[in-house]
């Protein structure tokens, strides 16, 4: 029942801003490390940032100084404020979460089905 939503996509110009958010909902009991991927055309997947439960950030190189995680353990959401893009950063972008799902005694990683992203002009 455990779902991930990622929402905000779309056609932005180089230099412009963008934020995606993401929703988790179902039945979660408590989550942990929440985190944003992206996967550009023949190109793996790769992490972009991540957020743990008590706020510690993680970025990687080519989005830092230029992107900011954030979340809101009320509402189970967790959003990407993306500055200064470029048209590199076009891509599917996903979020996930690792977390404890209702009556579950293990943790366990969801996915989003991803949202679209292209910075052009």
């Amino acid at each position: 029942q455990v779902q991930l939503v990622e929402s905000g996509g779309g056609l932005v110009q180089p230099g412009g801003s963008l934020r995606l958010s993401c929703a988790a909902s179902g039945s979660i009991f408590s989550i942990y490390d929440m985190g944003w991927h992206r996967q550009a055309p023949g190109a793996q997947r790769e992490l972009l940032a991540s957020i743990s439960r008590g706020g510690v950030t993680n970025y990687a190189d080519s989005v830092k100084g230029r992107f900011t995680i954030s979340r809101d353990n009320a509402k189970n959401t967790v959003s990407l404020q993306m500055n200064s893009l470029k048209p590199e950063d076009t891509a599917v972008y996903y979020c996930n979460a690792l977390l404890f799902s209702s009556g579950s005694h293990a943790l366990q990683t969801y996915w989003g089905k991803g949202t679209q992203v292209t910075v052009s002009s």
